[in-house]
């Protein structure tokens, strides 16, 4: 089966046009509707209005009545495992389980050196990536915790109430082959390609292929983790649907469409609803 989520800009554009795209979402029957986790505006031009990812998943779990949320990605440095563990919860109960969870290893050198907050290394940062997903499960399914991992430790820690949901899905955003496609194939229920969008077919088809060898190493089978891409949407219609239907054909089954144009963002995300029945064909 073929998801589709939209995942509108939450950069250069005021919070009337960012309901109205989850109203979009909401009523035209997308799947997801999604933001990220940027201090500032991504692109060459990393000046001008961003808003917080958090701040805004809750107000769209008030906002929306069906669709599901989340953030994709996650930055994991942003904030300890503790408190993002809370964050999510508390969303999940807003949203009545409608959450899924995206998680990447973060690190933004711009924003970092801006707010001087330091920037592991790569390997640290997965690292760090990996104890996460370990703490997440305790804290939510476990009445108290002890952990000590390299970089995170709890005590005794409580983290009440739990999600709404049993288990929110976690998405784990990743292009790392050596090591953070295999946190992937530990942890995840569904894989976020994290190469560029724009990245050729046959590239997404050769790591996807190299997540499926982590997976063997861990006695997991692959199709248990469904695969994502994310991608902007050609203005034309029949170029969208071909881009996506090649998408289809490579194994990614979750499509995230990100409608975009400064002149008008609600105008791109309305016609993206429109290209949904074309799209929901595809599976």
């Amino acid at each position: 089966m073929v998801t589709v989520g939209l995942k509108p800009p939450q950069q250069h554009i005021g919070i009337a046009a960012l309901r109205e795209i989850w109203a979009i979402a909401d009523d035209a029957g997308f799947d997801g509707c999604w933001v990220f986790d940027h201090l500032a505006p991504m692109g060459p031009d990393r000046t001008g209005d961003i808003f917080d990812g958090w701040s805004l998943l809750a107000a769209m779990a008030e906002a929306t009545q069906r669709v599901r949320i989340g953030c994709l990605v996650s930055g994991n440095t942003n904030r300890h495992p503790g408190t993002f563990a809370k964050i999510a919860a508390t969303v999940d109960h807003l949203s009545d389980g409608r959450l899924d969870i995206g998680l990447g290893a973060g690190g933004d050198a711009h924003t970092d050196a801006m707010m001087g907050t330091p920037t592991p290394p790569p390997v640290e940062r997965v690292e760090r990536l990996a104890e996460t997903c370990e703490i997440l499960s305790l804290l939510w399914t476990r009445k108290e915790t002890d952990y000590r991992g390299r970089h995170y430790a709890l005590t005794a820690a409580r983290s009440d109430p739990k999600p709404r949901q049993p288990k929110p899905p976690l998405w784990l955003g990743s292009s790392g082959e050596k090591l953070g496609l295999r946190v992937v194939a530990a942890h995840a229920d569904v894989w976020l390609n994290a190469a560029l969008p724009g990245t050729e077919i046959a590239e997404l088809q050769r790591l996807s292929r190299v997540l499926d060898d982590h997976c063997a190493a861990a006695d997991r089978d692959p199709a248990t983790i469904r695969r994502a891409v994310q991608f902007r949407l050609p203005p034309e219609g029949d170029a969208a649907v071909r881009l996506a239907e090649g998408y289809v054909e490579a194994g990614f089954t979750e499509l995230v469409l990100m409608p975009t144009g400064h002149d008008n963002v609600v105008k791109a995300a309305e016609a993206a609803a429109d290209l949904l029945p074309r799209l929901r064909k595809l599976g």
